[in-house]
This record gives C-alpha cells, sequence and structure tokens, in this order.
C-alpha cells in the first residue's frame, strides 16, 4: 500500500521537479486557454505543501514498517537457525536427489501472505513454472500445493487446474512444529506423489537470500531406489529392529522427513520475507526522502518566485502613481 501511494505521489511530482517550476506548476493545475502569462502570479504554493505533508506521512508508514519487519525478522531467525538441524539427518540418510526421475510431481510453492516485500515470490513462482516444465512430459503428471496467498494469486492465471491445494494465513500465529506438522498431514492425505518438490528461499542475510528446492520422495520411490543399487543403495546396509517392516518404517520415515523440511522451509521462507521488506521500505523511505528534498527545492522557488512578482506589481504600481 505504502509504495504504491509513493509511485502514485511520484507521478503526481513529475510535473512539478522540472527545470521551470512555476511553468510546470501552472501547465498542470491551470488548463491550457485559461493561463495568464509568464510572471503573473497564478498559483498559491498551498499545493506544494500539501504534496510534500503527502510524502511526509508516507515516509513515516516506510519507516513504521520497517521497524516492524526488523522486530519479526529477529524473532523468526533463530527458530529458523534452530530447525536446519532437523532436515540434516534426513539428508544424510537419504541424499537430496532433486534429478531423480518420477510420474507423479508435485511442487509445494512458499510464499508470502503479504507484499511489499520485493522479488522473493516472484523467484519462487518462476523456479515452480520452471521445474513444472522440466519435469513435464507424456506419461508424467505435476501438481501444485501452494502455500500463500501472493503465489496462489500468480499461478492460478495459467495454471488453475494444475492447483490440488492452496493454504494461506501461515504466520497469523507464531510458527512452530505442531501447526506445520498438521498441514503436513493434510498435504499427504490430500495428494498423491512419488515426488515433493518443496520450493523455499533460504535466508542468508537481510539482503540476500537463496532460492532452494528440497526433494522429498515418497516411500516406494526411496525402496525402488534402494533396490536399483541408485543413490539410496546403502539403506539396505542398515539392520531394521522390532516388529516393524522396511516399507512401514519408510512410510513413517517419510512423513517425518516431510515435516521437518516444511517447517525448516515455512521458517527460512518468513526470514527471508522480512528481510527483503526492511529493504524494501528502507529503499522506499530513501526515495521519499529524495522526493522531499526536490519538492522543497520546487516550494522555495515557487514562493520566492510569488514575493519577487509581489515586489514587481508594488515597484510598478508606485512608478505609475509618481508619473
Amino acid at each position: 500500500m505504502a509504495m504504491a501511494a509513493l509511485r502514485r505521489e511520484g507521478r503526481r511530482f513529475a510535473p512539478l521537479i522540472s527545470p521551470h517550476p512555476m511553468a510546470a506548476i501552472r501547465s498542470s493545475i491551470v488548463p491550457a486557454e485559461e493561463q495568464a502569462p509568464l510572471g503573473v502570479r497564478s498559483i498559491s504554493t498551498q499545493i506544494v505543501r500539501n504534496r510534500m505533508k503527502s510524502v511526509k506521512n508516507i515516509q513515516k508508514i516506510t519507516k513504521a514498517m520497517k521497524m516492524v519487519a526488523a522486530s519479526k525478522l529477529r524473532a523468526i531467525q533463530a527458530k529458523a537457525e534452530n530447525s536446519r538441524g532437523l532436515w540434516q539427518p534426513f539428508t544424510a540418510l537419504l541424499g537430496d536427489t532433486p534429478s531423480v526421475q518420477v510420474k507423479k510431481d508435485v511442487i509445494v510453492t512458499i510464499s508470502s501472505d503479504k507484499g511489499l516485500c520485493g522479488g522473493i515470490n516472484s523467484t519462487s513462482v518462476k523456479i515452480s513454472k520452471a521445474l513444472n516444465k522440466l519435469n513435464s512430459g507424456p506419461d508424467k503428471e505435476t501438481k501444485y500445493v501452494i502455500l500463500g496467498e501472493k503465489a496462489k494469486a500468480q499461478l492460478i492465471r495459467d495454471s488453475k487446474k494444475d492447483i490440488v491445494l492452496v493454504l494461506t494465513e501461515l504466520q497469523k500465529n507464531p510458527l512452530n512444529y505442531t501447526q506445520v506438522s498438521v498441514l503436513a498431514d493434510d498435504i499427504l492425505k490430500n495428494v498423491e506423489f512419488d515426488a515433493l518438490r518443496i520450493i523455499f528461499n533460504k535466508f542468508q542475510s537481510v539482503v540476500a537470500f537463496l532460492p532452494t528446492v528440497s526433494t522429498v520422495l515418497s516411500p516406494e520411490t526411496v525402496e525402488r531406489e534402494a533396490e536399483s543399487g541408485g543413490k539410496l543403495g546403502e539403506l539396505d546396509s542398515y539392520e531394521i529392529e522390532g516388529g516393524e517392516t522396511k516399507s512401514e518404517i519408510l512410510q513413517n520415515l517419510a512423513e517425518f522427513q516431510f515435516s521437518c523440511v516444511l517447517f525448516n522451509a515455512v521458517l527460512e521462507n518468513a526470514c527471508s520475507e522480512q528481510g527483503a521488506r526492511m529493504s524494501a521500505m528502507d529503499s522506499s523511505s530513501r526515495n521519499a526522502g529524495e522526493m522531499l528534498d526536490r519538492l522543497t527545492l520546487t516550494y522555495n522557488r515557487t514562493r520566492q518566485a510569488s514575493i519577487t512578482t509581489e515586489l514587481i506589481e508594488i515597484i510598478s504600481g508606485a512608478s505609475a502613481l509618481e508619473g
């Protein structure tokens, strides 16, 4: 909202900020047929003051949004860093095999529910579309599971028939593993898959994030890959204790792996969102400051021109009376 308002103000300010401010102001306010000759007072500085006040209000909003984003980032960052230890053992055991070819792919695209955070949502959507195109084929099926309003708004335009599940308002309450595990359970119940491709933005710093794809294979795919002696061939070297079969263990392992990876992905994306929002609001505040400086210069020139015009009128009137 703040950035849109700032852009609107920028379009309105364009006629004012010019090499000839008086002529620009007169042409933007008064119709051509009603304009007085140049040098004749025809506009008040009140319009410029109103616009300066509007830009100041926008600048206050963007600065406040930056501080709110910084506060949220500090709260989420520690959770995201701690959650990285959940999925790393699964990567060591099962590996991360994005190149595995399967018939049923499900792309889980994670985005934010709100905007004003740069291009992190567009990046996730672009990678999702590219991954869909890469894995497409005559005997293959690719579906979308969307987390967040922004990805939904973009993907629903040209991939509406491929969307099987949409989940929003993830950050309405503080994120925790219980909440995310319930979401993971809903996804597993409503979607048939051979591989889940989770797309999110991994947090690196306030000004940098890394688009990431994590792959979670179904138990059947893991067992097939292990039997074929691929990257998962080492699974057969482990001994199974207890009364559970290998298929049951792989089923439980796949479900737990997906919930852990999804929990980390949601937290990493939330950190990236707040960091991007901080950068965007900082840039907007600087732009508002620069616009305010130009408007102040225009206001001073306009006021000085008005004063000069009044002095000329007074002097001319006095000279006429004396003559």
